[in-house]
């Protein structure tokens, strides 16, 4: 797929006028978001990536336009799910530091502008590691199954608590820091001191939490499709609606009890997709002798997307239904 510079260009900047605009209108106007707001913002999100998706088949021309708008799609379901896997972390660290209600906004969107600026350039990474070594999709492949189980086994506790990073912990005891917020302050100044706000505090563990979660998601759309320029915008076309999403569905993210399971089998599909690629691929001197292992199957764009739609659908069925049943049991025991 070739991208002119153009392109790569305009969309970049379109999607950073879009994060200037909302740093501008949540900037002047410090707010708790209404739903008609959150709704009406998220709707048009949505509905410019599933356009950006036709868009694609639509300016390629050729036969590989269905291809690439399949990969399009599989990618922005996969990063978009995984971000919402990020948002019950989110809800958890406003909670820890007493966030209140209408700086939510602020700390959440700074958070995203860190986020987009660290997966840039993690996407870059990944694709300058796959032009030159063809066997880093075994580290994928095997880190993404390894990340699977260590998913599925978090699925099965219920600890409800924001465990900071060494990285964090590390930030609290370098900077002095006051209990009191100050607006969207950063910094302030306490008795002709200069001390951190807790959102520095704040914004920081939004910043390095979607980091640890970019390990994940970054190699999982690699398994998807190995063009740059899809995984960029899918990425971005995922984390530009999630503050909306924050405020529509916080409540509601803790009846999705199999969400963490539901992303595990995910991962692990993708993880197996991308070791059979990997042995396509094959150019290890240790494995079948340094050549392609042709009689692994090669599973296509289109039954990864089908069954990206299809573990998404049951996870969220099963985890409401879960919901409802556990609903009616203090009723019924009464």
């Amino acid at each position: 797929m070739e991208v002119p510079t153009w392109v790569w260009c305009l969309t970049i900047g379109l999607m950073a006028a879009v994060l200037l605009f909302d740093v501008f209108v949540v900037a002047r106007r410090p707010h708790v978001p209404t739903t008609k707001e959150v709704s009406g913002a998220l709707v048009l999100y949505v509905g410019a990536a599933v356009l950006f998706g036709l868009g694609v088949w639509w300016f390629t021309h050729d036969q590989a336009g269905a291809k690439f708008m399949t990969e399009y799609y599989a990618g922005w379901l996969t990063e978009y799910s995984l971000s919402v896997d990020n948002l019950f972390i989110f809800l958890l660290i406003m909670a820890r530091f007493g966030v209140p209600q209408k700086l939510q906004q602020s700390a959440l969107l700074i958070g995203i502008i860190i986020a987009i600026v660290l997966r840039g350039i993690f996407i870059a990474v990944g694709a300058a590691a796959i032009n030159q070594f063809s066997w880093v999709f075994y580290l994928f492949g095997a880190f993404l199954v390894y990340t699977a189980v260590k998913l599925a086994k978090e699925g099965q506790s219920d600890d409800d608590e924001y465990e900071e990073n060494r990285f964090m912990a590390w930030v609290e005891r370098r900077f002095r820091a006051t209990d009191r917020y100050d607006g969207a302050k950063l910094f302030t100044t306490v008795n002709g001191r200069r001390l951190a706000t807790p959102m520095f505090i704040v914004i920081m563990a939004l910043g390095t939490t979607d980091l640890l979660f970019a390990l994940d998601s970054i190699p999982a759309i690699y398994g998807l499709t190995k063009e740059p320029y899809l995984v960029l915008t899918a990425n971005l076309f995922a984390l530009m609606g999630l503050r909306q999403l924050y405020f529509l569905i916080g409540g509601l993210l803790k009846k999705l009890v199999y969400l963490t399971l539901g992303l595990a089998v995910l991962l692990a599909f993708i993880g197996v997709k991308l070791v059979l690629h990997a042995l396509h691929e094959n150019e290890l001197p240790f494995v079948n002798g340094g050549q392609h292992v042709t009689a692994a199957p090669d599973i296509p764009i289109s039954v990864s997307l089908g069954a990206i739609v299809l573990i998404l659908g049951v996870t969220t069925v099963a985890s409401l239904w879960r919901s409802r049943k556990d609903a009616k049991v203090p009723s019924s025991a009464s």
